[in-house]
């Protein structure tokens, strides 16, 4: 009762106030007032819709910029840490070819095969804003106040087959496009008439670059959160982000 009383008494002598100034110190009084009303408080605990809201807001921005980041060109093949390179089972398959003077085959392959991840990760971003629609109250606190890549995690249980379903159409038309499954299918193919040779190499890549692809948008992903948890300033950009994330940083101490 007295905390309505007190705002009563608050509007009314503000509307007083107003009425004895000028148009233009009404304004700015005013829009003063509105600014100090919806400004969120930084510090406290945030409540479970506030968490909510910030966690699914900081996400989106991560997941956006990992996924525009990806899809650009050299996104995948100018990243050494989600490069796609020869298989496993085919590398000393690749190292053979070398040997014979196949260098251009060897690197037309690799390019390929990072354009069609490249290509793969246009598809992402509609995928993981609908797992951040579906994420509820508990979801958010749980990321939150979990491990360093507790969100990624999160990614990975809601969207890696809708992912990989999307991803494959994807790789197979983006393969066919640049040449990649013909030029890795001459490489195998090469490499398996080589004499002596035991272990044959499979020519069929879509599958590999499929996987890769999604892992390398993880990778980029769990960066990206690592960047929020850290407070960068360029992660922590509203109120509410900066609200959610230092109660987070108090309660984790």
């Amino acid at each position: 009762m007295k905390k309505s009383t007190s705002i009563l008494y608050t509007t009314v002598f503000t509307i007083l106030f107003l009425a004895g100034n000028s148009d233009r110190a009404q304004s700015q009084l005013l829009n003063k007032i509105l600014s100090k009303a919806t400004k969120t408080n930084t510090t406290g605990t945030p409540s479970s819709q506030e968490i909510s809201t910030g966690i699914k807001e900081a996400l989106q921005q991560g997941v956006i910029k990992s996924s525009d980041q990806l899809s650009a060109v050299n996104g995948f093949f100018g990243n050494a840490a989600i490069k796609l390179l020869f298989p496993p089972q085919a590398q000393k398959a690749e190292a053979t070819l070398r040997k014979l003077g196949l260098n251009k085959l060897c690197d037309n392959v690799i390019l390929s095969l990072n354009r069609a991840a490249e290509d793969a990760a246009k598809e992402a971003k509609p995928i993981f804003i609908s797992a951040l629609k579906q994420m509820t109250l508990k979801d958010a606190t749980n990321i939150l106040l979990g491990s360093s890549d507790a969100a990624t995690q999160y990614f990975k249980r809601t969207t890696t087959d809708s992912l990989a379903n999307k991803f494959r159409p994807v790789v197979h038309q983006s393969l066919d496009k640049v040449g990649a499954a013909q030029y890795y299918s001459q490489a195998a193919t090469a490499y398996n008439k080589v004499p002596f040779t035991m272990n044959k190499v499979d020519p069929d890549i879509e599958n590999y670059v499929t996987q890769k692809a999604i892992s390398g948008l993880f990778t980029e992903i769990a960066q990206q959160e690592l960047q929020i948890r850290q407070g960068l300033p360029s992660t922590r950009t509203t109120s509410l982000l900066q609200k959610v994330f230092s109660y987070a940083d108090k309660v984790k101490k």
